[in-house]
């Protein structure tokens, strides 16, 4: 493939996966900002994801890229700045930009997506059909999950972390790309889009301190598969709840 058919392929997937988050964004955030049951639901699930990667974070090579993970592409902050510019910047960057790294920032996009569309679904469920009004524990989340029967969706969230950890690799070490980069600090501070270059700019740092992230990415693959296939059977909650979570005492 041809760097313009390259570039061209990239420029499509980042299209497609910007509209479907944008769809997203919008049933997820009102006039306030994140909708409080979003907000809830997203503050849990960074707790149980801090709680999950724990060893991770305290080893030096691995703590910058699961700071990623759970800040900028599962946490429960608000994304509609860096998402906004995205948008905005969108029809420069699919005339400049290369295709991997096009690619790459669409694969991100669209991990934020699903994971937006499946925070959605467990929305609906927990506050609509089981009526949540006293917080959330890990044996209500089970529940919920379950009652989605969005396995398909879950099992494509999982692979697309390693597609992110893949692609960011190839294109983290190639100089002009991360060149690029950060000299596109100030350009982007000027134009309102900083939001967006640090969130560029944090996975690229992130992924060079590795050097090399399969070991990274494996091991998070293996432990949401092992935790989406517990709460799937119906297992105790016990092997993966936070501390403190109300469903350990029961």
């Amino acid at each position: 493939m041809s760097s313009g058919e390259s570039r061209d392929s990239g420029a499509r997937q980042l299209a497609e996966q910007l509209e479907r988050s944008r769809l997203a964004r919008l049933r997820q955030y009102d006039e306030q900002g994140l909708r409080p049951e979003c907000r809830m639901l997203a503050a849990w699930q960074a707790r149980r994801l801090r709680h999950t990667y724990r060893d991770l974070l305290e080893i030096s090579r691995y703590r910058k890229a699961v700071e990623f993970f759970l800040t900028d592409l599962y946490g429960d902050k608000d994304f509609s700045a860096r998402d906004e510019g995205v948008e905005r910047v969108y029809p420069i960057m699919s005339r400049v930009m290369p295709g991997p790294a096009l690619h790459t920032i669409s694969i991100g996009i669209e991990l934020h997506a699903i994971s937006q569309e499946l925070d959605l679904d467990m929305v609906a469920v927990l506050w609509g059909e089981m009526g949540v009004n006293n917080g959330l524990d890990a044996a209500t989340y089970a529940e919920a999950y379950r009652r989605c029967g969005n396995m398909d969706a879950r099992r494509r969230q999982i692979s697309i972390v390693r597609e992110v950890g893949e692609s960011l690799d190839s294109v983290a070490f190639k100089p002009f790309i991360y060149n690029a980069v950060k000299l596109g600090r100030g350009p982007a501070k000027m134009a309102g889009l900083l939001p967006l270059h640090d969130f560029i700019e944090r996975g690229f740092v992130a992924f060079r301190a590795m050097k090399g992230s399969a070991e990274f990415i494996a091991a998070i693959i293996a432990r949401e598969t092992a935790i989406m296939e517990s709460i799937r059977a119906g297992e105790p909650v016990s092997s993966w709840a936070p501390p403190g979570d109300p469903s350990l005492d029961a």
